[in-house]
């Protein structure tokens, strides 16, 4: 029995095992598995995501370091480099992909819905984030003449905090181009920064009853119609 466990423990024991188990049956995960299983690949994959680890020597090295404590997560032993580099390679990034849309499920369940807002509309925030690449391990990233970098756009719903929209594109592409592909409910309050303000965006919100939220260009040119 764990009487104190760590916080990574304590966030590993919130995937439901048997439910990663038939994505790897569902998926084939472990056809050519030599030892070295889904569940620790998982594992350590997502120890890299918070410890951010830039290297698959920073995550090796970090799972070596607890190694009496691996037990703990479900796991035999800490992988090698190679290893683990070959996992990243030839396991079916379509696995994690399911995973990742079966756990938000279960946390919307249990998500709670109390909100503190005066308004009953469903409020949503949007927002792109640019994300810094080497130039010389991702060419086809390429951002500025020394730099590479791809932009998350994300759509946040505040009923419980989870992205209802996520779409990763290349660094240079604009925040406009992306919000026009969105399909957004009735109804909604969507609060974003002025990088969105394209008027036929807008426009076109506007039709479909979506109500906006943001700053106003200091070159904006307006009427008052009514004061």
């Amino acid at each position: 029995m764990v009487r104190c466990a760590s916080i990574f423990s304590q966030l590993v024991a919130l995937f439901n095992r048997p439910m990663f188990y038939n994505l790897v049956v569902e998926h084939k995960a472990e056809r050519y598995c030599k030892g070295y299983s889904s569940w620790d690949h998982f594992v350590a994959m997502l120890f890299c995501q918070l410890a951010q680890a830039k290297s698959l020597r920073e995550i090796c090295g970090g799972l070596a370091c607890t190694m009496g404590k691996l037990r703990h997560l479900g796991m035999k032993h800490a992988p090698n480099k190679s290893t683990l580099s070959y996992a990243n390679a030839h396991r079916p990034w379509q696995m994690f992909r399911d995973l990742f849309y079966e756990t938000v499920r279960v946390c919307k369940m249990a998500a709670p819905h109390n909100r503190k807002f005066r308004f009953k509309n469903k409020l949503l925030s949007l927002d792109s984030t640019t994300i810094a690449l080497c130039l010389s391990l991702f060419p086809w990233a390429k951002f500025r003449r020394t730099k590479g970098a791809v932009k998350l756009h994300l759509l946040l719903d505040h009923d419980g905090y989870f992205p209802t929209y996520a779409y990763i594109s290349n660094g240079k592409k604009h925040d406009v181009t992306i919000a026009r592909k969105l399909s957004l409910p009735p109804n909604s309050i969507v609060v974003m920064d002025r990088a969105y303000n394209d008027y036929k965006l807008l426009s076109s919100w506007t039709e479909n009853n979506v109500y906006f939220v943001t700053r106003m260009k200091d070159n904006a040119q307006y009427t008052v119609i009514e004061d």
